[in-house]
């Protein structure tokens, strides 16, 4: 019975990207196709302008970061995508492990994005960046009393955090980082301290956290900043606040969004010039402010907003190491019990 319900699996699985791949058999003429895991209500008014700019027309779909890779993949040399847009350096480096994105040489490119926050080897390029830091109840912590991502597994903070679940890949590539920086022995010890603090279960997400803080449920916390910045643009006064994580020593974990020029993609020149646009003042301001992101490229400002929450040192380690070390990352805390 077993050996026949895998067999049946194994087939559904085969027709499904059969399916796929009949489905993506088509020209796109002379359209940039391309697949993103980014809100409709981001992109799509940037592509537009795009158009409008340039005359080029742009087919888009959008999909979870997993499904879009699993996607190319299946479609193979069919695939009609030019550009695989998504966030967490993570799923970037999968997808050119699966060698599903190409090496791209563009002066405009390195020049823009520097070497940490693209891959060494050119296959994708940081857009928007993002920190991953703290967040604390400014009723109930003095911010005086915070330091690090390690020292929230001191026995001060027993009861009093809140995480978000570790099957996110947020929290996959900065335990990825942290075993890059402080070696796997360390780390495992430090979120052991995390699961032995937690005040309750893990969070789906960073916005039912924050939300748990506000609510008195914990006092600090871990979150990405735009997930902050949404929340304080819809509740001005909500009494939490961030605080920039190892400041005295590796600097905050930093992750991005990202775009890659695919494997077979059919216009990769349009596709070339496309990124490198996206990498321009008007272009990076658009799509940072648009979700409370940083810009890439060092030489477009912040919007007032964003750089109202401080200045902070970021880690220098090159976000590929969130792909590199993120089954180790994933086994690491299982093994701690984090969930």
């Amino acid at each position: 019975m077993i050996a026949g319900v895998r067999l049946v699996s194994a087939v559904t699985l085969w027709l499904a990207a059969m399916m796929l791949t009949a489905c993506s058999d088509k020209p796109a003429g002379d359209a940039l196709v391309i697949y993103t895991s980014r809100g409709d209500e981001l992109i799509k008014p940037l592509f537009d302008q795009y158009t409008a700019e340039t005359g080029v027309e742009i087919r888009y779909t959008t999909d979870a970061d997993a499904a879009l890779i699993t996607r190319l993949d299946a479609e193979g040399a069919a695939s009609p995508a030019d550009l695989l847009m998504t966030v967490d350096a993570g799923n970037l480096w999968l997808a050119a492990e699966k060698n599903l994105l190409q090496p791209v040489k563009s002066q405009a490119l390195e020049t823009a994005v520097p070497a940490n926050l693209r891959d060494p080897q050119d296959r994708w390029f940081g857009v928007t960046v993002r920190a991953r830091t703290i967040v604390y109840s400014s009723d109930r912590v003095n911010p005086e009393t915070l330091s690090s991502y390690a020292a929230l597994a001191e026995p001060q903070w027993k009861g009093r955090l809140c995480l978000r679940t570790s099957k996110k890949v947020y929290n996959q590539s900065l335990v990825a980082t942290m075993i890059e920086r402080l070696g796997a022995e360390q780390t495992e010890q430090i979120v052991k301290g995390w699961v032995d603090n937690l005040a309750t279960d893990v969070f789906s997400n960073d916005n039912s956290l924050m939300q748990a803080i506000v609510a008195g449920q914990c006092d600090v916390g871990i979150v990405n900043t735009y997930y902050f910045g949404r929340l304080k643009a819809a509740s001005p006064d909500a009494p939490i606040s961030l605080f920039w994580a190892n400041q005295n020593s590796s600097g905050v974990h930093v992750n991005i969004s990202g775009v890659g020029l695919t494997t077979h993609a059919s216009h990769p020149e349009k596709a070339i010039a496309f990124m490198e646009w996206m990498l321009t003042p008007a272009a990076q301001s658009f799509l940072a402010n648009g979700n409370k992101e940083f810009p890439a490229n060092p030489t477009v400002e912040p919007s007032a907003e964003i750089a109202a929450w401080g200045e902070f040192r970021a880690d220098d380690l090159n976000v590929a190491v969130a792909g590199h070390r993120q089954a180790e990352a994933v086994m690491l805390m299982d093994r701690a019990g984090y969930r």
